[in-house]
């Protein structure tokens, strides 16, 4: 079996349900009021979104977004340097990284069976 024409290119896509038991829980939140005394009553949803339109929140999770996106492509570079390729430098995309992993560690696992 040649790991680079095994077919994993029709992955079905897998979604989470948005609501539980039919009622959509970003309603059931932003229905739910909070009680603070002296204060007037704000739901968590605007309580939520206040704090989230301040420059600092902003900032931050910016900031934290950057790492993130910065550690998940590092990952996938040093996948992409574990896969063997014709030409060793092509350029491939994050789907088509792993969709070749997957092919090759299919491939090497059977090549262990035999």
């Amino acid at each position: 079996m040649d790991f680079l024409s095994c077919g994993m290119y029709s992955m079905a896509d897998s979604t989470l349900p948005d609501s539980v038991d039919g009622h959509s829980t970003l309603a059931k939140k932003s229905r739910e009021k909070s009680t603070v005394t002296g204060m007037a009553t704000l739901t968590r949803e605007e309580r939520r979104r206040r704090r989230r339109a301040t420059q600092k929140y902003r900032m931050a999770h910016a900031t934290r977004e950057r790492v993130r996106v910065e550690a998940f492509n590092v990952a996938f570079g040093e996948l992409r340097k574990l896969l063997p390729t014709i030409p060793p430098d092509k350029k491939l995309s994050k789907i088509e990284i792993l969709r070749l992993a997957i092919c090759y560690i299919m491939y090497l696992n059977q090549f262990l069976e035999t």
